[in-house]
C-alpha cells in the first residue's frame, strides 16, 4: 500500500499540534494535608520491679519484665496493673485483693503480695531514693525473721505499712516546723499591719498549698484502708497462704489482718487530725491578716477620699483668685471692704463644699453599713 494514502490532511490533523504551548501548559493541584498528631512518648509496655522470694532473698533486682507475661504469671488481668502504674504520680492510693495476690499502691509503695513471693516496682522518680532503700533493707529482715507468726504475705504488708506511715510523719514533722514557726511569729507581732510583709505572705500561702496536698494524700490512704475494712470477703481473702495450703479462711475470720490494719489506720487518723488542725490554724490566721489588709485598704479609701473633698474647696477658693485675679476693671480696687468681702465668701463657699460633701459621705457610709 502506499504510504501517500496513510498520509493525514493538513487540516485534519490533531489540533494539539496547531494549539500553542501555552494552553498545553496547567497548574498542578494543590494538596492539602491535615497533620497527624503522634503520641507524645511511646506505649511502656514492660515494668521494672524487685522479686524477693519466700527466704527473703533478692530474686531480680531492678529487673524489666512484659505486663503481658507479667499478667499471665500472676493470674492478673490487664486492668489491675492501673493499680501499680508506675508512671503516673497522681493515682489514688488504693489495697486491691485478687484471688493470687495483692496489690498496693500507697503514696510511693507499689508492690504486689503473694504467699511466697513479694514484687516491688520502681515508681517513677522514686528508683534511688532513701525511703525506698531503707524499706528494701527492712523488707528483707522480716522476710526472713522467724520470730514472727504472721503468714508470709502479712509481714509484707507490715512492711510496706511502716514504711507508708514512717514517711508520712516524716513528711508531717518537716511541715510543722515551719508552720509553728510562722504562727508564732505572727502572734507575737505587737503591730500585725507593719509586721505582715510580702515574705511572710509568701510563705503563709506556700505552707498552707501544702498542707492541703498533705491532708489529701494522707486521707486517701486512709480511706483505701477504710474500704479494705469495710468487706469481709477482702479481709479473709488476703490469707494467701491459707488458701495455698487447702484451708480457706471463712467471711468473718479475719482477726489478725483486721487488727493489723486497725492499727496503722488509727496512725494515719492521728496524722490527718494533725494535720487538719495545722490547716485550721493557717486558715484563721489567713483570715486575721486578711481582716487587717482590709482594715488597711479601707483607711487609705478614707484618707484618699477626704483628700479630695480638701482638693474640691480648695479649688473653689481658688476660682475667686483666678477670677479676680484678670487684669479687667471690676470697681473693686478703690473699695476699702473689698478684699475681705470676696476672702470670706470664698472661705465660706469652700467651707460649705468640704461640709457637703462629708455629709454625704457620712451618708453613704451609714446606708453601706
Amino acid at each position: 500500500m502506499n504510504a501517500s494514502f496513510l498520509r493525514v490532511p493538513q487540516r485534519c490533523r490533531p489540533l494539539i499540534h496547531t494549539t500553542p504551548r501555552l494552553f498545553l501548559r496547567f497548574k498542578q493541584p494543590t494538596i492539602f494535608c491535615r497533620p497527624i498528631s503522634l503520641p507524645a512518648a511511646p506505649v511502656d509496655l514492660r515494668l521494672r520491679c524487685t522479686e524477693f522470694d519466700q527466704t527473703g532473698h533478692i530474686k531480680r533486682s531492678s529487673g524489666e519484665i512484659l505486663k503481658s507475661e507479667f499478667c499471665q504469671h500472676h493470674s492478673l488481668m490487664p486492668r489491675d496493673l492501673r493499680t501499680i502504674d508506675t508512671r503516673s504520680c497522681n493515682q489514688k492510693p488504693s489495697l486491691l485483693v485478687r484471688p493470687e495476690a495483692i496489690l498496693i499502691n500507697m503514696g510511693y509503695m507499689r508492690a504486689l503480695l503473694k504467699s511466697d513471693m513479694v514484687v516491688v516496682f520502681d515508681s517513677f522518680g522514686t528508683t534511688d531514693s532513701y525511703n525506698q532503700s531503707m524499706f528494701m533493707h527492712d523488707l528483707q529482715e522480716r522476710l526472713r525473721s522467724q520470730n514472727d507468726q504472721l503468714p508470709y504475705e502479712f509481714k509484707a504488708l507490715e512492711a510496706i505499712f511502716i514504711a507508708v506511715t514512717t514517711s508520712l510523719q516524716s513528711e508531717l514533722e518537716a511541715l510543722e516546723i515551719p508552720v509553728n514557726r510562722l504562727l508564732s511569729d505572727l502572734e507575737g507581732l505587737v503591730d500585725l499591719e507593719e509586721g505582715v510583709n510580702r515574705d511572710r505572705l509568701r510563705d503563709l500561702l506556700q505552707l498552707s498549698k501544702k498542707l492541703s496536698k498533705f491532708e489529701y494524700d494522707v486521707i486517701s490512704v486512709r480511706d483505701a484502708i477504710e474500704d479494705v475494712l469495710e468487706h469481709d470477703e477482702d479481709l479473709a481473702a488476703m490469707y494467701l497462704t491459707a488458701k495455698k495450703s487447702g484451708n480457706p479462711r471463712e467471711a468473718d475470720d479475719h482477726e489478725e489482718v483486721e487488727l493489723l490494719l486497725e492499727s496503722y489506720l488509727k496512725q494515719t487518723e492521728e496524722i490527718v487530725n494533725v494535720a487538719t488542725r495545722l490547716i485550721s490554724n493557717l486558715r484563721s490566721t489567713e483570715d486575721v491578716v486578711q481582716l487587717h489588709l482590709d482594715l488597711s485598704r479601707n483607711a487609705l479609701m478614707w484618707f484618699d477620699i477626704r483628700l479630695t473633698m480638701i482638693t474640691l474647696s480648695t479649688s473653689i477658693i481658688g476660682a475667686y483668685g483666678a477670677l479676680f485675679g484678670m487684669n479687667l476693671r471690676n470697681y473693686f480696687e478703690d473699695d476699702p471692704f473689698a478684699f475681705g468681702l470676696v476672702s470670706g465668701a470664698a472661705l465660706l463657699t469652700g467651707a460649705a463644699a468640704f461640709l457637703g460633701s462629708l455629709r454625704r459621705l457620712r451618708v453613704l457610709a451609714r446606708i453601706r453599713s
